[in-house]
């Protein structure tokens, strides 16, 4: 079984259509792109490197070749003003195919107003849309779609709004998965003082739209910089580089396939049991200066081991959302850690049996209390100072705080009625301000299905749904087989 499981697997590609949306989609979405070629031994002109001769990787689900050999990225990239597209076509200008580069004519931006956003979506939907569906008829088994996107601005919020729901009706059968930039919580560090309106508004859509959403919280990648990496001053770039070790990660048992978790829907619907609850926050460890693009600091390179990246794995300080995930704040809903190096499964099963013993996390009273565990080759073109590392996929209940949160900055903000003109003036709010409602109502549903997963009895929970609800066993049907798991027994 196991064996057919990898022949099929490279037999038939299952690509994935990367769209970046927005200034902080487009950055991060640089990155991503710049790790997947170094770790795949593609020059950043998308040549192949005369050294990367040993194969066995699977470039094709990520990037397709053109009639001259040169690797392309199945990627879009769309924003409403040009200013970080020309920076990316400055920086990687032979790397992406120039038709897939969307910038609106008039390059005004959505002026952080997630409804100019929406608005504009529906205006320009044509030509995206067509950019979409001939990347898709490109592709021999289109396995779904990855996001890039922050949600607290205007066009990653509003038109990645308005993306995800156009992708939703025109290709039904195929998995959604966003990586979604939180915004900083403290009013002070932000930017945007519309944030909470914004945020709120896209949340409803990653709600209701997506199938996987990677929560990636500025707060948390910030302390992470500060605290664990000594950089007093972490710039953006670093940030996205951070960012871009996570989705790299997250992919590599895609692009290094191995007996299990080989494509994206075995990935993730073994994380999320009930449609609603696919928010994902991560975790990586070893993390050093060389991984952010500064010089490797030497005293951060220490002794890895199995037992050690899994522990790691499991602090608070090491998750990339800022929520705490000790036993008194919520449990673990799932959990799939993908570890990289030189590993024996021995050593795996050792290190569960200790992490059980020890009780260093809890799970959710009514499902299986594993963490599945899933072995993944390193690139051979890329040198890693770490003989392990590790990062870990949870759905864990406290996310719901990082909700709360969003939510109490709305409700201050609408109860006074603030900064609401710019969205009167718009189509979508120019009756009444229902979409706002709407949203929270969404959010609130969200908070208390997070809240009643911790119970015993989740099962019943919302048993009678409102006609229109979403199906709990609709996405179970769309698994492509059943994923082997190491569990904890």
């Amino acid at each position: 079984f196991l064996c057919g499981a990898v022949v099929s697997a490279r037999a038939m590609p299952r690509e994935i259509i990367t769209l970046q949306v927005g200034q902080c989609g487009n950055q991060i979405g640089m990155e991503f792109w710049k790790q997947l070629c170094l770790e795949h031994g593609i020059s950043m002109d998308g040549r192949l490197e005369d050294f990367a001769t040993q194969g066995g990787d699977r470039k094709d689900v990520f990037f397709y070749q053109a009639d001259d050999e040169q690797y392309i990225p199945r990627s879009l990239l769309i924003d409403l003003e040009p200013r970080v597209l020309s920076h990316v076509q400055q920086t990687l200008p032979r790397l992406f195919n120039q038709e897939n580069i969307f910038s609106h004519p008039e390059g005004g931006g959505a002026g952080n107003n997630w409804a100019a956003g929406y608005t504009i979506g529906g205006s320009v939907q044509e030509e995206i849309l067509e950019m979409i569906d001939r990347e898709a008829d490109g592709s021999e088994s289109l396995e779904g779609f990855m996001m890039c996107h922050s949600i607290a601005g205007g066009t990653g919020s509003g038109l990645g709004s308005f993306l995800l729901e156009r992708l939703n009706d025109h290709f039904p059968k195929k998995l959604i998965q966003t990586y979604s930039v939180f915004p900083n919580q403290s009013t002070d560090a932000s930017d945007v003082v519309v944030q909470p309106y914004n945020s709120l508004l896209t949340l409803k859509r990653l709600t209701l739209n997506a199938d996987a959403v990677v929560v990636l919280d500025n707060t948390a990648l910030n302390r992470i910089a500060t605290e664990r990496l000594h950089v007093p001053n972490p710039s953006v770039e670093q940030i996205n580089q951070l960012v871009s070790t996570v989705m790299a990660a997250s992919t590599n048992t895609l692009r290094f396939p191995g007996y299990m978790n080989n494509d994206m829907i075995g990935l993730v619907s073994s994380l999320i049991p009930t449609p609603r609850l696919h928010f994902l926050m991560t975790g990586y460890t070893p993390l050093s200066f060389d991984h952010l693009g500064g010089e490797a600091n030497p005293l951060a390179v220490r002794k890895t081991s199995v037992m050690d990246v899994m522990r790691r794995l499991l602090q608070t300080k090491n998750i990339m959302v800022s929520c705490s995930t000790r036993k008194d704040r919520g449990c673990y809903i799932s959990i799939l850690d993908i570890i990289q190096g030189e590993v024996d499964p021995t050593q795996v099963h050792k290190s569960l049996q200790r992490i059980r013993e020890r009780q260093l996390c809890s799970f959710i009273p009514w499902g299986p209390a594993s963490i599945q565990v899933a072995l993944s080759r390193r690139s051979p073109y890329v040198t890693s100072p770490h003989r392990v590392s590790g990062l870990m996929l949870a759905n864990h209940t406290s996310i719901r705080d990082l909700f709360a949160r969003i939510a109490q900055q709305y409700d201050k903000l609408r109860k006074r009625d603030a900064f609401l003109d710019n969205y009167r003036k718009l189509p979508i709010f120019a009756d009444d301000l229902s979409e706002f409602d709407e949203s929270r109502d969404v959010l609130h549903e969200l908070i208390e299905e997070y809240r009643a997963s911790e119970s015993p009895d989740y099962v019943n929970w919302g048993i009678e749904r409102t006609p229109g609800e979403p199906d709990p066993g609709a996405f179970q049907e769309r698994k492509a087989g059943e994923a082997a798991v190491v569990g904890q027994g």
